[in-house]
């Protein structure tokens, strides 16, 4: 599978959107979907536009070009407006796993670091290491902050969602490989990060940048 094959693979599964989906959407065939993802490791920038329209994403992302840039370098819209995003919406967007941040504070320094998330039975499960800022703060029944966000750079709109509870430790072997059986994804960071922590969140918000005449949201009015 080539580079765009990978990434066509994963915002699709992301969306969740069959190979059948994006032939419709491109118009296309499923054949060459197929291809695409299996195989082909350039198709035409006509079809590689339709593609990142129907992915819903750019040909920035899908080729690649960004993935070493850090997100927001577009220049902000205009009518940009705030929104709030409702709790059932926030569990929404962080669907079942995916990579997000955590903030905790150890000898009153706050600390930020990525980490892998599965969400279970509205719980946040987290696997680290066992010497960790985040299994300290398990250990101790601290209340930490967890984070995930999407930015949409060719509307210059995006959205976070912000969770905040205290976090423990799994102790009971049979729970902790119950847990470790539901895990989509290992660590990204390898290296035996295999201590089980669950967030507990007791606040559950998000907020919405909305752009007029951007995708989701009204069109903008005609001059």
């Amino acid at each position: 599978m080539s580079d765009l094959g990978r990434r066509v693979e994963a915002r699709r599964t992301h969306l969740g959107l069959s190979r059948e989906d994006v032939a419709a959407r491109t118009g296309s065939t499923l054949g060459y979907i197929d291809l695409l993802e299996e195989q082909l490791p350039s198709p035409g920038i006509e079809f590689l536009v339709r593609l990142a329209n129907a992915l819903e994403t750019t040909i920035q992302d899908l080729t690649g070009y960004s993935a070493d840039l850090a997100p927001g370098r577009a220049r902000a819209a205009h009518h940009a407006r705030m929104a709030e995003i409702d709790e059932a919406e926030c569990w929404a967007l962080l669907g079942d796993h995916g990579v997000g941040r955590v903030a905790v504070v150890e000898d009153d320094r706050p600390e930020i670091f990525p980490v892998n998330y599965q969400v279970v039975g509205g719980e946040i499960l987290f696997m680290t290491a066992e010497d960790t800022p985040l299994t300290r703060a398990a250990a101790s029944g601290a209340a930490i902050a967890f984070e995930e966000d999407h930015v949409d750079e060719a509307f210059s709109q995006g959205w976070n969602v912000l969770l905040v509870g205290p976090v423990r430790k799994v102790s009971d072997q049979a729970t902790a490989q119950a847990l470790r059986e539901a895990v989509y994804s290992r660590p990204w960071a390898g290296d035996e990060r295999d201590s089980l922590v669950v967030l507990s969140p007791r606040r559950v918000t998000g907020r919405r940048v909305l752009v007029q005449g951007a995708p989701g949201t009204s069109p903008a009015p005609e001059i």
